[in-house]
């Protein structure tokens, strides 16, 4: 069955008009009929019904004026309602993507094929850039990747592989290292934390980076290891690492100390100028053997070399 509209109908509306002018016409006659004689009681009754007329419609106006307040509140919750629902759809949208996208280039990190390994990559680092809240995951991913063993020690009839192997793992850690750069407002990961614990890492310069916490515990670099500069605003963990060639800790900044027991330096270890931030966890720490801290001024002191090595 048809439901009936309850909208007005023409003939409603005219119906409607009709009385209200009929009411009309009947006031202006009775009032001439009654008061139009022009004596002065007269006047004075027709000045109290205009005042009474005034104080109707004045109360019909502000009636009127609440009904339109509270219709424009209506349309405005309804408005705010109808954005709420709109911005929670564009976020279950985005959160789907990022989902989406973060689970192909996780599985193309498992690929057999090195294009599609560094395909990965950079479609997980341009996650990160336009999802700040994902970027500490992307980074768990890229240090977990490098903490995977090597695969360059194979045959060499697969002596490609290993090339490729290198150059996706190379390109790993350009992109990690490109995004703690301070001074590039527009690329720099803010609070990262790295976790290479027992990866291999080759040529890692992360001179003048930022970082919070930095855990290499066992872990292996493979030519030159660069921190020169490099400011570790939280726990810098380097326990029982094995440095092959030059480590270089020149000018580098220990905001949360430093964990260098058990290091091993194959070629030399440079910590001239280092400075360490005595009220964090610096007394607790593990200086490199050979080094020593100086006496704190403001709060700070400096690693220098041991005066008096062991014997």
């Amino acid at each position: 069955m048809k439901e009936k509209s309850r909208a007005l109908t023409p003939v409603a509306i005219w119906t409607g008009a009709a009385l209200v002018l009929l009411v009309a016409s009947g006031s202006v006659w009775l009032l001439l009929a009654n008061f139009g004689s022009g004596s002065s009681q007269d006047n004075s009754r027709l000045d109290a019904i205009r005042t009474a007329a005034s104080i109707v419609v004045g109360t019909g106006g502000a009636a009127a004026l609440l009904l339109a307040a509270r219709r424009q509140r209506s349309a405005e919750l309804d408005l705010e309602q109808k954005e709420r629902g709109a911005a929670d759809t564009r976020h279950d949208m985005a959160e789907r993507r990022i989902t989406e996208l973060y689970t192909k280039s996780a599985e193309q990190l498992g690929s057999d094929k090195a294009p599609v390994r560094l395909a990965g990559l950079y479609a997980l680092e341009r996650l990160a850039q336009d999802a700040p809240n994902q970027r500490q995951t992307v980074v768990n991913v890229f240090c977990a990747y490098l903490r995977m063993p090597e695969l360059f020690e194979v045959s060499t009839t697969e002596e490609a592989f290993k090339v490729e192997e290198y150059q996706v793992r190379m390109a790993a850690q350009r992109i990690l290292i490109a995004h703690l750069d301070a001074a590039d407002e527009t690329k720099f990961w803010p609070d990262i934390d790295l976790d290479f614990t027992g990866a291999t890492l080759r040529d890692w310069h992360l001179n003048a980076r930022t970082v919070r916490r930095m855990i290499c515990t066992r872990t292996k670099f493979v030519g030159p290891a660069r921190f020169q500069g490099t400011r570790f605003t939280g726990m810098a963990g380097f326990s029982f690492a094995t440095f092959e060639s030059h480590a270089v800790f020149h000018s580098a900044v220990f905001e949360g100390g430093g964990r260098f027991s058990g290091v091993t330096f194959n070629c030399c270890g440079d910590f001239d100028d280092s400075r360490v931030l005595t009220d964090t966890e610096a007394h607790r720490a593990a200086w490199p053997e050979g080094w020593v801290l100086e006496p704190a001024v403001d709060g700070w002191a400096t690693l220098a070399p041991d005066p008096l090595p062991p014997t």
